[in-house]
């Protein structure tokens, strides 16, 4: 099937509520606890990503010139801006060694305050100990190296406009730092930080096409070349069975999918219901082989079936998908976390509707027909898309600015707490001799290299 093109998004919008006018209205027949597939909790990402060690031959890097270092100086000092600290950057030891005239003394300091402070605005500073739950995949370090970036900001002679060129690109992060420029109290300021800060966590690009769900906003949104084409209410996970944050890649949409029961879910009711009562089991779908540890249980795709109509699939070793449900009261609900990690979606037949049409090219019409048949069909994404599971408690509102949401599973102190530690070490580790195989500790376990300052610094890159 071929990508539909976006020029033909409207008439696929048009159409598409026509191909399901016909298609079954299934009723609300399950309770309002329905349960899908259980998150599977992944422990968290505590160590900082290894840095990437080159020689200083590889480097080739320009000396530092005097008007080049008092650039990055007034950026430095001016970064709270950019919802970081100046004195993360050693402003101090930057401006004694331009005032010493000594260029060694200068290279080392403006290099090793240009790593750190690229790193943090690229990358994030908060440390991956800090970051609950969080398995983004980011690609900035390979989309956008730094010391590449360097060499340009010493040779162009432009280290502010380099250094403001990280920012992220989306329009709520300029909106989140406007709003730190005005905000009222040091608590204001720290959320906004905390939702900058998730910003930088995150890929620069994010796509052409891409789905996004923010957690404690409980809504799904379908993006396609920058503007949002579909918001969809959401019920994420409750606070015992937390809704990560990933960015998996779909690649395709199930319609009228089969359910294969988790261990947790068999043991805590339908087992029993199987042993005891089969009949019941039947009725709801259920069909069933061994026994006892050996219970394999899988729901039939039906009007109970508890992933409803539809499921997403989106590759990741968290068993975390969106899908339909038949417990439709809960998308009534202004607080919608009641699942067991999964993402439920609302309007699921539109939304489906919108993958197959959109991003697997079928016609409203196919689509129509296979919701109708009832029988299980994969529509296959030939592009796959990411799928951004997000978590910022700061977004836009309707006038222009920001708003705070809840806090939904806590994950705002730990960020808060980082502010007054030091944060992520540099990205880009730089000695003579790279060790014969690059470490995957933090910067603090790295050796130090001879007549170079200690690897133990984060922020050390040891270059000149």
């Amino acid at each position: 099937m071929a990508l539909i093109s976006p020029r033909f998004a409207p008439a696929a919008a048009l159409l598409l509520p026509l191909a399901l006018a016909g298609a079954p209205s299934f009723a609300q027949t399950a309770p309002t606890d329905v349960k899908e597939d259980s998150v599977v909790l992944q422990p968290d990402k505590v160590a900082d990503d290894a840095p990437v060690v080159e020689t200083l031959a590889e480097a080739n890097l320009p000396s530092w010139s005097e008007d080049n270092a008092r650039a990055l100086l007034t950026f430095i000092q001016h970064v709270g801006e950019e919802g970081l600290f100046p004195q993360d950057y050693n402003p101090q030891g930057l401006q004694a060694a331009i005032a010493s005239g000594n260029q060694v003394e200068l290279d080392k300091a403006a290099t090793d305050a240009f790593l750190l402070l690229a790193t943090h605005l690229r990358d994030g500073r908060t440390p991956n100990a800090a970051r609950k739950q969080w398995f983004m995949d980011d690609t900035d370090s390979d989309s956008t190296p730094l010391i590449p970036l360097l060499d340009y900001a010493l040779t162009a002679n432009d280290v502010a406009m380099t250094l403001a060129g990280l920012d992220p690109v989306h329009p709520n992060f300029a909106l989140l730092k406007a709003a730190l420029a005005t905000a009222k109290t040091p608590a204001d300021e720290n959320i906004i930080r905390v939702n900058m800060e998730r910003w930088r966590w995150m890929p620069r690009d994010l796509g052409d096409g891409y789905v996004v769900t923010n957690v404690p906003e409980y809504l799904t949104r379908v993006v396609r070349n920058g503007t949002v084409i579909a918001t969809h209410k959401a019920v994420v996970g409750k606070p015992s069975t937390p809704t990560p944050q990933l960015n998996p890649m779909a690649t395709g949409v199930i319609l009228n999918p089969t359910w294969t029961l988790p261990r947790s879910i068999i043991a805590e009711g339908i087992g029993a219901t199987i042993a005891h009562n089969p009949a019941s089991a039947r009725r709801q779908g259920y069909t069933w082989s061994g026994s006892g540890k050996t219970l394999s249980v899988v729901q039939q795709p039906g009007p109970g079936n508890a992933l409803g109509v539809m499921k997403l699939e989106m590759l990741n070793p968290h068993a975390i998908y969106l899908h339909d449900t038949p417990s439709k009261g809960a998308f009534n609900a202004e607080k919608r976390a009641f699942s067991h990690g999964c993402i439920r979606t609302e309007k699921a037949l539109h939304f489906s509707g919108l993958m197959a049409v959109m991003f697997a090219g079928a016609t409203p019409e196919e689509f129509g027909e296979v919701v109708a048949s009832g029988k299980t069909t994969r529509f296959e994404f030939e592009q796959p898309f990411p799928v951004y599971v997000a978590y910022w408690t700061m977004v836009p509102d309707d006038k222009g600015g920001v708003k705070k949401l809840a806090d939904l599973y806590g994950r705002d102190a730990p960020v808060v707490a980082s502010f007054a530690e030091r944060g992520r070490p540099t990205a880009v580790l730089i000695s003579p001799t790279p060790p014969p195989v690059v470490p995957t500790t933090t910067t603090a376990a790295r050796q130090p290299t001879p007549k170079t300052p200690s690897a133990e610094a984060p922020g050390m890159s040891g270059i000149y």
